[in-house]
């Protein structure tokens, strides 16, 4: 280690601090888990809102998500605590994101225009303030943990294998605990306070572990960076605008596999609790499975290339479930191999978005954590945003009947619309995945990228 760079370059991050800094991510993806697949059935079949009312929410909403990702990589560039620039603003956000999360459920019955506006607000400062707040400084105080590319992938698998939990206790056990709370709206506002609680505590955990080591003494005498001057190095980035898209369909087929699984499960197969559950835990058991076992490949293969091949097995996956829409076990079976393809790109997204942070240093002499994981997440929500509003205009425009938990017979339009979504959206995605990674070329080039740079550092320049 050199007098200007303070920075722990190869120092290896111990088992408890991978874990607490994946607790962040559980307790995103138990608010975030609920908000990208069981709200818009909440809102259609417990509170009554028209699918079209529900997805000009959602795509309203990204407008503003989108705007306030920049606005946020802005504020944390800016901030300067004893605790560092990212950390800070986990344990400021803890319970504010908390208590927006239970207000998503406490939309009045009445008009329209009331629900519309309540939906609006409610939404939008869950996610748009709060939601962003926490997990924009979360995913860029990986980068300054460490500059180690193999550390920030353990800690982009320990993030991506342990996020799923906070999913599965979101998804899987909200609909058997809203039949037992009574199955009405004030049964879904129960479960969720109980989801807000346990998320508090999580990232709680997650500040009080997780510190920020990395230190350049030549971006420190660099001062404040216009805001100008960030972007156009950030829109010169070529590999940042790879990892975006990434992220982008990553976000995408989650979304769409979330949202419209509860609508398949109590459409097509006529359950809506027990199955949905069951193919939920399955897949997403599976991607916690195989992101742990993903490091392992890393001796024998980059991370585009174990990428690739699960975009492929996702691709075949997805196929084969074309062939008998209408078995259960048969989309058991392929929802298994989805989630071994989409493991990968879970495992290494952010551990990518690390390597992009260095690539933009080494060719702007710009270091941009906080805008380069900002501008990424602007995409994800962009895609999950279309995604909702895509979903709920398909199956508003076939005629969807919403209704406030009575069983209700939609019409074949309706039911050829949800299979249709279920079955190719993901593969449209998937090819768009496989086209991105194809071209992907920073794995090979990330070292001698890192020799350069500790050799400027060394002299005081970034």
């Amino acid at each position: 280690m050199n007098q200007q760079t303070k920075t722990p370059l190869n120092g290896r991050i111990g088992l408890g601090t991978r874990m607490a800094y994946g607790s962040g991510d559980v307790a995103c993806n138990i608010v975030y888990g609920m908000i990208s697949t069981l709200l818009v059935m909440f809102y259609t079949d417990y509170a009554g809102v028209s699918p079209i009312l529900v997805g000009s929410v959602m795509l309203i909403s990204r407008i503003f998500d989108g705007f306030s990702d920049v606005v946020m990589g802005y504020i944390v560039s800016r901030t300067n605590t004893r605790w560092g620039q990212s950390r800070p603003w986990i344990l400021w956000m803890a319970l504010p994101y908390s208590l927006g999360a239970v207000l998503l459920f406490t939309i009045p019955r009445s008009t329209e225009l009331v629900q519309f506006v309540y939906m609006l607000v409610t939404y939008n400062f869950c996610t748009t303030v709060c939601y962003t707040a926490i997990n924009l400084p979360y995913g860029s105080l990986s980068a300054m943990m460490t500059r180690d590319s193999r550390e920030r992938d353990m800690l982009s698998v320990f993030r991506m294998g342990m996020s799923p939990f906070g999913r599965i206790i979101a998804v899987t056990f909200t609909l058997p605990l809203v039949k037992l709370f009574g199955n009405d709206q004030a049964a879904w506002i129960k479960c969720m306070s109980l989801w807000a609680v346990l998320a508090l505590i999580l990232l709680v955990v997650c500040f009080t572990f997780c510190k920020e080591t990395v230190h350049i003494a030549a971006r420190e005498a660099q001062g404040s960076v216009s805001l100008g001057k960030n972007l156009k190095a950030l829109g010169s980035n070529r590999y940042f605008w790879a990892v975006l898209l990434l992220w982008t369909f990553q976000g995408t087929t989650q979304t769409i596999v979330g949202t419209i699984l509860p609508y398949y499960c109590k459409y097509i197969y006529h359950n809506d609790s027990w199955m949905y559950s069951t193919l939920y835990l399955v897949e997403t058991l599976v991607i916690i499975g195989v992101t742990f076992l993903c490091p392992l490949l890393r001796s024998r293969f980059t991370k585009s290339r174990i990428i690739l091949f699960g975009a492929i097995i996702v691709l075949v996956g997805q196929g084969l479930f074309l062939l008998n829409p209408y078995s259960f076990r048969w989309c058991m079976f392929t929802t298994v191999l989805r989630g071994i393809g989409q493991a990968p790109l879970s495992a290494f997204i952010f551990g990518m978005i690390g390597d992009v942070v260095e690539y933009g240093q080494w060719k702007t002499h710009l270091r941009q954590e906080s805008f380069i994981f900002s501008g990424g997440s602007v995409g994800a929500k962009v895609g999950m945003g279309a995604a909702q509003a895509a979903i709920t205009g398909i199956m508003s425009v076939c005629g969807y009947i919403a209704s406030t938990g009575a069983s209700v017979e939609q019409p074949q339009s309706v039911l050829t619309a949800i299979i249709g979504i279920y079955a190719l959206a993901p593969i449209f995605v998937w090819i768009l995945v496989l086209i991105v990674i194809s071209l992907y070329r920073l794995d090979r080039k990330y070292p001698d990228i890192m020799l350069e740079l500790r050799a400027r550092e060394a002299h005081g320049e970034l």
